[in-house]
C-alpha cells in the first residue's frame, strides 16, 4: 500500500493549543500519532511523508521518533524539518512528482495554484496549512485536484492512495 502523510509536528507542545489538537500533552501527542501511524503503515509500505515532521526536538530526539515509523518513507521537506540523517529515508527531496496505479501526483509540503500537468488531471498533495477536512472537500467541489494530506485534515491519520484516488473519482 502507499499512504501519505504531514504535519505530524512530534514534540510541538505548541501545536496543540494552535490547532486545537485533542491532546492532554506533546507524550500523548506523540503516541497517538505514531500509533495511528503504524495502524495503517506497515513495514513493507511506501509512504510519503510531505514535510514537518518533529518541531522543538534535537535532531537525536526527532530521528528516534521517526525510527518509529513503520514504511519506506520518503521526505518532501518542510519548513520545519531539519537535515536528517538519510539512511531513515528513501530519498529526501524538496519536490517530487510520482505516478502511481496510472496516476500523475505531484508532492510538496506547501500548496500550489498550479502543477505539473494540473491541466491535465494530475494531483497536487501537500501539508503546511494544517487545515480541516472542509478545505479538500472544497476543493472537489471546485473541480480542484489538490488535497491537504496533513493529519489536522484527516483525523490525525495517514491518507492511502486508493483513498485520495476514490475521493477524487479516479
Amino acid at each position: 500500500m502507499v499512504y501519505f502523510t504531514s504535519d505530524l509536528h512530534l514534540g510541538h507542545r505548541g501545536i496543540i493549543t494552535m490547532q486545537n489538537r485533542p491532546f492532554a500533552d506533546i507524550e500523548e501527542m506523540n503516541r497517538t500519532l505514531i500509533n495511528n501511524y503504524n495502524c495503517f503503515v506497515h513495514k513493507d509500505d511506501t509512504v510519503y511523508i510531505l514535510g514537518d515532521i518533529a518541531h522543538h526536538l534535537t535532531i537525536p530526539q526527532a530521528e528516534n521518533l521517526i525510527r518509529k515509523l513503520n514504511g519506506k518513507k520518503y521526505l518532501i521537506k518542510g519548513n520545519h524539518d531539519k537535515n536528517y540523517d538519510p539512511s531513515l529515508f528513501e530519498d529526501v527531496r524538496d519536490f517530487m512528482t510520482v505516478s502511481l496505479n496510472g496516476q500523475y501526483i505531484s508532492l510538496m509540503h506547501y500548496p500550489m495554484l498550479s502543477w505539473p500537468k494540473s491541466h491535465h488531471g494530475s494531483i497536487m498533495l501537500h501539508g503546511h496549512i494544517h487545515s480541516d477536512e472542509s478545505y479538500n472537500l472544497k476543493n472537489k467541489e471546485e473541480g480542484i485536484f489538490r488535497y491537504d494530506v496533513g493529519v489536522d485534515a484527516n483525523q490525525y491519520m495517514p491518507v492511502s492512495l486508493n483513498h485520495i484516488l476514490k475521493f477524487f473519482g479516479r
